[in-house]
């Protein structure tokens, strides 16, 4: 689903067995690596795997960024700091050219192969750009070891033209007659067809196309230049974000990740976290899924001020390595309490996002980097809730090394004991937001701390 003006004011988690050493975030500042400028295009996304405690994703726009044709140099311009930073991927909004042109969002496609090459719909260039500014800002992440997923809009087009259409007897806008000569359609590519009456939902009215379509099948994931595989070879994209999945039936996404491959997460949108679950296994478990449910839960819990909903069902809990958790979005951002929500999405299983806004303009930078560097380097092994209640909630990872993870969302500094993995062991908050190094007793208990309305994270020195 996506924004159509009107906003909300809301890898699959490959884990690595390479360890490595990494500095304290909280008392040294790390320089960036340098690194060659000559870009590289590859999708071996097996050479970028994430590492110890799995990757970090960037949501690399938000709704009405900049327009002019700017935005993929913008995005290019910030590689570097994002890798120094420990993001590992990052999401572009949709790259073809779509109904509204320069001022198009990209989520009403109209030409699947123009990226900002052919004039027409009102411009030459999308809202971001053109393909071969596109492509350098793919071969730019993948220098630094970061991977590029494409979101793609499958369930419905926008920008035909009116033909008559046989199987409504009606004049509809099916005529499509794009400009880069591929994937030319008309009302048999949509629904009603002779294949089928209807899939399970259409969206604003688009003409809604239709996946039971051989041809387009074809185009979208079976041919050699059709679009999964032009924006994988061609484009180098990594991966998948597929909008509005409550479109069609998931074995569309399954068809596309059989003969396409990649990383994949669907936008389901739903706080349900069973109809996540169906919806994945819907694609025979070729996608992950953004967890909804999670993010609603947060919001009960920090912006209600009640941490036992933290205790919830959510869709990381009962597929953590196919959960996408996220604090915000360009469609919906109604967490008001984001440190915390971060915080959650960062010690905890699934695989989290962090939002443009968030990273670079609304929220403190410094303690998001330091909470990604905590979930990259301590977050490891299963989930173990050891304590919760309207204003505190306690956590722990129990792989190596682990960590505790402590939310205060009351008004005064709160301490309890808690069981650990660590016996005889000392340990600190790599928060710094207390000072304490207390050392774990040898049945493995010790006491920790947190201060108002904040949160510590602890593992040994």
């Amino acid at each position: 689903m996506k924004n159509v003006r009107l906003k909300f004011s809301g890898i699959l988690l490959l884990m690595s067995i390479i360890i490595s050493s990494c500095s304290d975030p909280v008392t040294e500042q790390q320089s960036p690596v340098e690194k060659d400028d000559t870009p590289i295009t590859t999708n071996n996304s097996q050479a970028r795997l994430p590492g110890l405690g799995g990757g970090v994703l960037m949501q690399a726009f938000y709704w009405d960024v900049p327009a002019g044709g700017v935005w993929y140099d913008s995005i290019k311009a910030k590689i570097p700091s994002w890798d120094a930073a420990g993001i590992s991927a990052i999401w572009l909004p949709p790259v073809s050219k779509a109904q509204n042109g320069p001022y198009s969002m990209g989520y009403d496609p109209a030409d699947y192969f123009d990226f900002g090459d052919y004039n027409q719909h009102g411009s030459v260039q999308t809202r971001f750009g053109n393909k071969a500014e596109l492509v350098s800002l793919i071969n730019t992440a993948h220098s630094y070891n970061i991977d590029v997923y494409a979101d793609i809009v499958l369930n419905h087009n926008s920008g035909g033209a009116l033909e008559s259409n046989p199987y409504t007897g009606t004049n509809t806008y099916t005529d499509f007659n794009p400009a880069s000569g591929k994937f030319y359609r008309s009302a048999s590519d949509f629904h009603p067809n002779s294949y089928a009456s209807n899939d399970e939902g259409i969206f604003g009215g688009f003409p809604d196309l239709s996946h039971s379509a051989p041809y387009v099948q074809d185009w979208l994931w079976n041919r050699a230049d059709g679009v999964g595989k032009y924006y994988r070879d061609s484009l180098g994209f990594d991966g998948w974000r597929f909008d509005y999945v409550k479109g069609f039936g998931g074995w569309v996404v399954k068809e596309w990740m059989d003969n396409v491959g990649g990383f994949a997460v669907g936008e389901y949108w739903d706080g349900n976290a069973q109809l996540l679950q169906d919806w994945v296994n819907a694609t025979n478990r070729t996608s992950s899924a953004f967890d909804f449910a999670c993010y609603y839960k947060m919001d009960e819990a920090f912006d209600g001020n009640d941490l036992t909903k933290l205790q919830d069902d959510m869709f990381w809990k009962r597929d953590a390595y196919k959960a996408v958790t996220f604090v915000t979005n360009h469609d919906t951002d109604i967490i008001w309490d984001k440190m915390h929500a971060y915080a959650y999405i960062m010690t905890h299983e699934g695989y989290p996002t962090v939002f443009y806004n968030d990273f670079e303009q609304w929220l403190d930078k410094d303690k998001l980097i330091n909470l990604i560097w905590i979930h990259n380097n301590k977050a490891v092994g299963s989930t173990s809730i050891q304590y919760a209640d309207n204003d505190e909630y306690i956590a722990r990872r129990n792989g190596s090394p682990g960590l505790i993870v402590y939310l205060n969302d009351s008004n005064s500094w709160v301490e309890r004991w808690v069981d650990t993995n660590w016996s005889s062991t000392t340990i600190k908050d790599y928060t710094g937001n207390s000072t304490w190094q207390p050392t774990t007793q040898a049945d493995s208990w010790v006491k920790i701390q947190c201060p108002p309305n904040s949160y510590t994270i602890w593992s040994p020195l």
